[in-house]
């Protein structure tokens, strides 16, 4: 399925749903806003380890390694608090 086809296909699905309120939806739509932008930035830290992984082949330690590990420490991170609200949209302690 298409970027633009599971959002069509996610706001449909929401809007016949009468029981849900406009913060839930609004809150999922940020939810997936973000997991699309952390994809993004996954792909570009697995193209950088990539890369980092064959010069360290060739024995040479490339420039910027620690920002990139920085970078996919910060995408976890990230995951992790979105996932969170995934679970817990509304945000209260699990008993």
């Amino acid at each position: 399925m298409t970027l633009a086809g599971f959002l069509a296909h996610s706001t449909l699905a929401a809007a016949r749903d009468l029981n849900r309120t406009a913060a839930v939806i609004a809150t999922e739509q940020d939810v997936l806003t973000a997991l699309f932008a952390l994809r993004r930035q996954l792909g570009i830290a697995n193209n950088n380890l990539n890369q980092t992984a064959k010069a360290l082949h060739l024995g040479i330690a490339p420039e910027g390694l620690d920002d990139t590990i920085a970078a996919v420490l910060r995408a976890v991170e990230d995951i992790r608090h979105i996932t969170t609200r995934m679970i817990n949209p509304e945000g209260t302690q699990a008993a």
